[in-house]
């Protein structure tokens, strides 16, 4: 299981890779330090979805 699907490895302050909405297509990865956590539940099979200090959102692929 991918670290990114689980919302207890993920916090506020830690540099990540998501994958942007448009981007779910070639599996882009942008980096970014996590701002707030949007998802609610414990774990999601796709990743948590988070927003970045640069505000934008998507689903965490890789943490750093």
């Amino acid at each position: 299981m991918n670290k990114g699907t689980v919302r207890s490895n993920i916090k506020e302050g830690l540099s990540v890779g998501i994958v942007l909405k448009e981007d779910q297509r070639t599996g882009k990865i942008t980096q970014g330090i996590v701002k707030r956590i949007l998802t609610n539940s414990s774990n999601h099979p796709h990743g948590i979805k988070v927003q970045l200090t640069n505000g934008q959102v998507g689903r965490v692929k890789e943490i750093y």
